[in-house]
């Protein structure tokens, strides 16, 4: 099943990416359409650095990077752009996700792209694959950008975010104003249940509606929009 995408029609077919002897790197083209996406699997080892650039010819097309062992992305393209570079904690075979955002997909749209993928530096000893997957430096599984707004009235900003998933639904999502300052949304069963409330929010509740994938969340004035992958990993 693809990232970002529920349904049982779903039909991801899998490639195997292969580099030529001594290079580093490949760049790939295909299209999807609707709900079936591409599978990429490309062995790498801990401590090496991967790099992938995306280039879709369809704004709502995205790519994923999941870990070996790990049903959660270490990169969510729909929030983090489409591009990734990390150094690599696990050894093992790394699955990059091509895929439409479901509401593209229920209209079975088509997407054309290119990707190049690239695996640098010297391998060290494996971390142990399974459970989620940590960000280097970071206590998050993953990083990016949400729309955001602070104050009423004030228009959507992008504010870059991290979440620490627990399993099963459970995640806290830290979102950075870009000013100073953070906020933490707490998530469970999927679903944002409580924030880092102080004395300064005052009264301030936190409330939520649902657009397809995404959670349109308020918290007095504030307002986020956080995709469901943000929560889940994929």
């Amino acid at each position: 099943m693809l990232a970002g995408v529920s349904t049982a029609a779903a039909v991801d077919r899998t490639e195997t990416i292969r580099f030529e002897r001594g290079a580093t790197f490949k760049t790939l083209a295909g299209t999807i359409r609707g709900y079936d996406g591409v599978k990429y699997q490309l062995g790498a080892a801990a401590g090496q650095v991967m790099s992938v650039l995306f280039k879709p010819r369809n704004n709502a097309c995205y790519m994923n990077v999941v870990a070996p062992g790990s049903q959660a992305a270490i990169h969510i393209g729909s929030t983090a752009g489409n591009e990734y570079a990390g150094n690599l904690q696990t050894s093992g075979n790394y699955t990059i996700q091509v895929y439409l955002m479901r509401s593209a997909a229920r209209r079975n749209e088509t997407c054309k792209y290119s990707m190049t993928v690239e695996i640098t530096g010297a391998a060290r000893a494996a971390a142990p694959a399974g459970g989620d997957v940590v960000v280097p430096g970071t206590n998050f599984s993953a990083t990016g950008s949400i729309p955001c707004a602070r104050t009423a009235g004030q228009p959507m900003a992008n504010c870059r975010f991290g979440v620490a998933r627990s399993g099963s639904g459970s995640a806290r999502v830290t979102v950075f104003w870009p000013d100073g300052g953070n906020r933490i949304i707490s998530f469970e069963n999927g679903i944002p249940a409580s924030f880092d409330q102080s004395q300064a929010d005052g009264d301030a509740r936190l409330s939520f509606n649902r657009n397809a994938d995404l959670f349109l969340i308020t918290i007095g004035a504030q307002r986020f929009e956080i995709p469901d992958a943000v929560v889940s990993g994929g």
